[in-house]
């Protein structure tokens, strides 16, 4: 046989060895941050196992540059087709045009209905009615407190309303004398401060988020019992970075209660010494009118789908995949987030656990801050002032009143850019949150 013979019969192999190198599923770039990156891909293997025509390539990405990364891939069109998104970041994405509006989706889903969901998370998704995000995991922030102290101060349970926990703090202060307090909170948070405000139904910004609210009744209230309570000697005026180690000034007394999230959990659970393991526990937060006030902040992650994607219902299978309560369950055992799915809430290793039910409970009475892409620079500027009024070197009306200046200069463009378009503010306030 000639040598054109043997090339023509070796030809058919080699085109056959070359194509089974070559992998023909449709790939699915998803963008996860911290240690969700890591162990989503644990799920993901599963997920591919179910639809053997679709790839996942999961990139972990820090936190720190997440943002940044983020805006730097969208400006490069160069964004992945799906990523976890913290839902404080959702409304600047949207108003960049860089997620796909899930309405529609939704719509046709029988894996993902709002119903299924906390609905004030599910809120934090939704931007002028259509929503751009899926929970993926939720968090917020309740009370972490020394039961035996508390037992020592007259209470056996949190108190609901906020004078009967400050009558509370005032005991556990008492019993832990001049050199203790009752509660840590620390000034380099903006977390406590806003949960007051919103408890008193502050909108924090008001006239269609244009103009700053702070200094306006219901917020001010708030800021005032906040202050007061450093005013008192009833919280140390300290920041996180002034306390040694928070677990070990928690297990001495220096403090007995802690406005936290869920990652003090397992933090709690390890730190501890032995002998507490059983005296801590969490609870709701307490409001000016009981614990039906006593909201908190709507916090955790969400998945979102991006316009630019050329994959997208090979995407949407894979957030409907994770936002199934088993695989909300199977994450929660891995991680120790949250599951968003509030059927995942009915699971003995969630049920039968006091201190992640009173995270269940308070989840049913959560509020969004303000969605708007400036959210996160009003939030340093609220930090930056209240520290002032807790050290003294601003009053309480002169903190708030220099807040909404800040903030309205925070504002500024977008003000123009509604004035710009002709639009009118949704509902007008006088910033006591009712219509004026």
């Amino acid at each position: 046989m000639n040598r054109r013979a043997w090339l023509m019969l070796l030809l058919p192999l080699l085109v056959a060895g070359c194509g089974k190198g070559r992998d023909e599923r449709s790939l699915v770039r998803f963008w996860a941050m911290g240690r969700e990156g890591e162990v989503v891909q644990e799920l993901v293997r599963d997920f591919e196992e179910l639809h053997p025509t679709i790839r996942v390539e999961v990139q972990q990405i820090p936190w720190t540059a997440a943002h940044e990364k983020l805006l730097t891939a969208h400006v490069g069109d160069s964004s992945p087709d799906l990523c976890q998104l913290g839902n404080t970041w959702i409304a600047e994405f949207v108003a960049l045009h860089a997620l796909e509006p899930l309405g529609d989706w939704v719509d046709r889903s029988t894996t993902i209905t709002p119903r299924g969901f906390f609905p004030g998370i599910w809120d934090t998704n939704v931007i002028d009615g259509t929503p751009y995000g899926v929970p993926w995991y939720v968090d917020t922030r309740v009370l972490f407190y020394r039961k035996d102290v508390l037992a020592q101060a007259g209470y056996d349970a949190m108190p609901e309303t906020w004078a009967e926990w400050r009558q509370a703090m005032t005991a556990v202060k008492r019993l832990a004398g001049k050199d203790g307090y009752a509660i840590l909170l620390p000034t380099n948070e903006f977390s406590q401060p806003v949960i007051f405000g919103l408890q008193m139904n502050s909108p924090l910004v008001a006239e269609n988020g244009t103009v700053g609210a702070f200094s306006k009744k219901p917020f001010r209230d708030a800021f005032a019992f906040y202050i007061g309570l450093f005013e008192d000697g009833l919280a140390p005026p300290v920041s996180n970075s002034e306390v040694s180690n928070l677990y070990q000034e928690f297990a001495r007394g220096y403090f007995s209660m802690y406005v936290t999230g869920p990652w003090n959990l397992g933090e709690f659970e390890r730190r501890l010494p032995p002998a507490l393991a059983d005296e801590w526990a969490t609870a709701p937060l307490p409001g000016p009118g009981g614990i039906e006030t006593g909201v908190s902040l709507a916090g955790g992650s969400s998945i979102v789908l991006f316009r630019s994607s050329e994959r997208k219902e090979a995407a949407w299978k894979l957030i409907e995949y994770l936002s199934a309560p088993a695989q909300q369950l199977r994450f929660f055992a891995l991680t120790g987030d949250l599951p968003a799915r509030t059927e995942s809430w009915q699971h003995e290793s969630i049920a039968s656990d006091p201190r992640i039910t009173a995270f269940g409970e308070q989840l049913k009475r959560v509020v969004a801050t303000p969605k708007i892409p400036e959210w996160e620079q009003i939030a340093t500027r609220i930090m930056i002032r209240a520290e002032e009024a807790i050290r003294g070197s601003a009053t309480i009306d002169e903190a708030l009143e220099a807040l909404d200046r800040d903030v309205d200069v925070i504002l500024d463009k977008r003000r123009w850019l509604l004035e710009k378009r002709g639009l009118v503010p949704e509902s007008p306030t006088d910033g006591d949150g009712d219509a004026s």
